[in-house]
């Protein structure tokens, strides 16, 4: 910022000249020529001090690229890794190659649609739609609660997508299952089988230790989780519970302890491709080889929870014993296993008729 004296046609006149930067780091420049006199000039000077002084602590509206880094600051200390991860190979993919230089108030629900439906026209399925928008409505929750935005612009918008249907074996196929893969004495066996008897997650069977077992108690503590992006940590639902033990995964377990025990300190291998999360593949493969239903490893434990409600378990227990966080959940698939209609039919007022000696009538039209 300066003052300077010149003369213009044998006049003095006084120039003012300002040059910084504002809150985003954008030059600021300002200059007022043929001032008369040299109070005028530090009146100007003062002015202009004080525009240069507003713009450097102006409330600059975010663009979307930095509120995006922003919310994973924030996000980080609370989320795990891989949810994090997937926010940022999801928004960065779909997202910020549209609205990275965008300012988040200056985003319309009209904008919102069109990266949902046209932007993201090239993802595979609409389940992958709903994610993205689920992550869009998260990350503008922030800004309204954090005051960036009045509205979250994602409101009213939703993707319908088909509920995915979730495969389960029947309890013949569970048998020739588990025979066929202990007769060759496949390397994943004692893992599917304990996912069959126990209804744990992938993870929490990664995780499980001796310590966690007691076999006199017919139990199992179930308090964390393994992933390859989190290692261990709590369960998904940062719940511990209790799993009770069958009679016949008792005699399972100790003959497991009696052969591996004294080796390791987990409950199962964990095989190479378990650890690189192959697990489902596998699965479905000797599926297919076996000829059932070609499941996934996680379905291994829907076949769990659909097998105990089908039998009559309430729907209390089941949740319990599998730790779903809400009872909506567990309730899903009640209606998979038909529990909630089962015997419906049995009061319709008709029935199919009865021939009373097997006689089977037929009328032949002779042509001529």
């Amino acid at each position: 910022m300066a003052i300077n004296k010149y003369y213009e046609d044998g006049k003095l006149y006084y120039r003012v000249y300002v040059n910084g930067w504002d809150s985003r780091g954008n030059r600021f420049q300002k200059t007022k020529t043929k001032i008369d006199s040299h109070p005028k000039a530090v009146k100007v000077e003062f002015e202009f001090k004080r525009d240069l002084a507003q713009k450097k602590e102006e409330d600059v509206p975010f663009r979307w690229h930095e509120w995006f880094s922003h919310c994973m600051r924030q996000m980080k200390i609370e989320m795990k890794p891989s949810t994090i991860y997937n926010y940022e190979t999801q928004i960065r993919k779909w997202v910020a190659p549209h609205w990275d230089q965008k300012e988040i108030n200056s985003i319309t629900k009209f904008n919102v649609h069109e990266m949902i439906f046209e932007h993201c026209s090239a993802m595979r399925s609409p389940q992958n739609k709903k994610t993205v928008l689920k992550m869009l409505k998260r990350l503008f929750a922030m800004a309204v609660e954090e005051g960036k935005i009045d509205r979250n612009p994602c409101h009213g918008i939703q993707v319908k997508a088909p509920e995915v249907e979730q495969k389960v074996l029947t309890t013949s196929e569970v048998e020739i299952f588990l025979r066929e893969a202990k007769i060759c004495n496949h390397r994943f066996y004692p893992i599917w089988a304990m996912a069959l008897m126990t209804g744990m997650r992938s993870g929490e069977l990664f995780a499980l230790r001796w310590t966690d077992v007691d076999l006199e108690g017919r139990k199992i503590s179930v308090s964390r989780q393994w992933t390859n992006k989190n290692g261990i940590g709590p369960t998904k639902t940062q719940r511990s519970r209790v799993v009770p033990v069958s009679d016949a995964l008792v005699q399972f377990l100790r003959e497991l302890k009696l052969k591996h025990g004294a080796e390791r300190e987990s409950v199962l291998p964990h095989l190479p491709e378990w650890e690189g999360g192959a697990q489902a593949a596998v699965t479905r493969e000797f599926c297919a080889m076996i000829g059932v239903t070609q499941i996934k490893f996680h379905d291994l434990r829907a076949t769990f929870i659909t097998s105990l409600l089908s039998r009559g378990e309430s729907l209390a227990r089941v949740m319990s014993m599998v730790g779903h966080g809400q009872l909506k959940t567990t309730n899903g698939y009640l209606r998979k296993a038909g529990v909630d209609v089962q015997g419906g039919t049995d009061k319709l007022g008709y029935k199919l008729p009865e021939l009373a000696n097997g006689r089977i009538l037929s009328i032949v039209k002779e042509l001529t």
